[in-house]
């Protein structure tokens, strides 16, 4: 259950990072005000949506995983 447990935090900080990542693109993009940063933001939105996809459909069955064994064991 421990390494359940660290692939879960380990997913969720990668999905924590990559949303910040698309946020930091974002601000500059803004700040910038020129089409070459609105599509450097747009082709990272469009990236960043597939690792985090991708990453979700790792990630629930793991937290599922996680709760049921939890349960198990503590019951």
């Amino acid at each position: 259950m421990y390494y359940v447990r660290v692939a879960e935090f380990v997913l969720a900080a990668l999905v924590g990072l990559s949303v910040l990542a698309v946020g930091t693109v974002a601000v500059i993009a803004e700040v910038k005000g020129t089409w070459h940063w609105a599509i450097h933001l747009e082709s990272t939105i469009s990236y960043m949506g597939i690792f985090i996809g991708v990453q979700t459909a790792v990630l629930v069955p793991l937290v599922l995983t996680s709760l049921v064994a939890r349960r198990a064991f503590d019951a």
